[in-house]
């Protein structure tokens, strides 16, 4: 693939709206160069707007996009050299796999035998030399996708944006493409930015992550940073499964505060809570144990098991709360009806502030 220059991006205080509707409120990120940047949010949160103002579909209406030191946001998509992968993948019917990789390169007018190197090159990225000549119509939906993203590789692109390339595909098939999209970029170190509403997708392969909200970055960080020690709600839930209560710190010392709840008192990370203010306390399923502990125990009464394959979901009937919690490779399915003793380790525990209204 050759070797690249430093291909950070920057996002610099971009807004965009279309009609009366604001889709990107004055957004804010750096991309590291070589890095595979997530953007996860829900639908309506700006994530695939803010692709395309990177690929040049859209410009923004204020702000400023960068790559590798270049200002691109006046710059037209074909001078950003920019690989992308549509969900739909956008595959030209009429034309075979090898036609379809090496489009890219005729609207570039690249010489016919470096054209024909680059393709084979490209095609044997992705494992599918052997069908260069068959129609997309021919291939199953990962085949389709594997060009899909010989296309966007064979133009040897400074940015590689990726566009839910996984959403169309059955639960075996995503767990195939995600180790080949994981390998590519191992091999190549393309800066790439994926956008996903899947939380696992993001979470197996992202360098970093961006959660977004109603335009808005929530927050910014490794997956497991963001998984373990969300910075609200929203994003605790949002990436995952969370159990959540309400209660008034009673006590914060040297980092750790107590809070009072209906579970009794809970003690975890401070995280900026003062004693005497409102707090939510929110712990994920897989993070409630059987037994007591010396903090955050509680009892409850095991109300419905759920069989999952891999794990079971049991809901446990407990003062003020339905708590769910995960439990891995369950062998046999304990009874309903059971009182039982549970805890929940501090460093496990997410206390935030409780805004006023929540």
């Amino acid at each position: 693939m050759g070797e690249a220059n430093d291909m950070t991006v920057s996002i610099r205080n971009v807004s965009k709206s279309f009609g009366a509707t604001p889709v990107l409120r004055g957004m804010s990120l750096d991309v590291a160069d070589g890095e595979l940047f997530f953007l996860l949010g829900p639908s309506g949160c700006g994530k695939t707007t803010l692709l395309r103002l990177l690929a040049g579909f859209h410009a923004p209406d204020s702000g400023e996009i960068w790559m590798g030191g270049r200002r691109v946001d006046p710059v037209p998509p074909h001078g950003r050299n920019i690989g992308m992968v549509f969900q739909n993948y956008a595959l030209w019917p009429h034309l075979s796999v090898e036609e379809n990789v090496a489009y890219g390169l005729d609207v570039r007018r690249v010489p016919a035998r470096e054209k024909r190197d680059r393709v084979h090159e490209a095609l044997a990225m992705v494992r599918m030399e052997a069908l260069a000549q068959r129609s997309p119509n021919q291939l199953s939906g990962g085949q389709q996708q594997r060009v899909a993203l010989a296309r966007a590789l064979v133009v040897r692109p400074d940015v590689l944006l990726l566009d839910e390339p996984l959403s169309n595909l059955d639960a075996r098939l995503r767990l195939e493409m995600r180790e080949e999209i994981r390998r590519l970029h191992a091999a190549f170190r393309i800066t790439t930015v994926y956008v996903t509403h899947d939380q696992k997708e993001s979470l197996a392969l992202a360098d970093r992550m961006a959660v977004l909200r109603d335009g808005v970055v929530e927050q910014v960080g490794h997956p497991r940073e963001v998984y373990r020690r969300p910075r609200s709600r929203f994003v605790a839930d949002f990436i995952g499964d969370c159990n959540w209560l309400e209660g008034d710190v009673v006590s914060v010392d040297d980092g750790w505060a107590m809070v009072r709840t209906a579970l009794g008192d809970m003690t975890g990370a401070r995280e900026g809570l003062a004693t005497g203010s409102r707090a939510w306390v929110g712990f994920r399923p897989e993070a409630v144990q059987a037994g007591r502990a010396a903090t955050n125990s509680f009892r409850g009464v095991l109300a419905r098991v759920n069989y999952l394959g891999e794990a079971e979901e049991h809901v446990i009937e407990a003062p003020g709360i339905a708590v769910r919690r995960y439990v891995p490779n369950p062998r046999s399915a304990p009874e309903a009806g059971q009182g039982a003793d549970f805890h929940v380790e501090p460093a496990d525990l997410l206390l935030m502030a409780r805004p006023p209204g929540e």
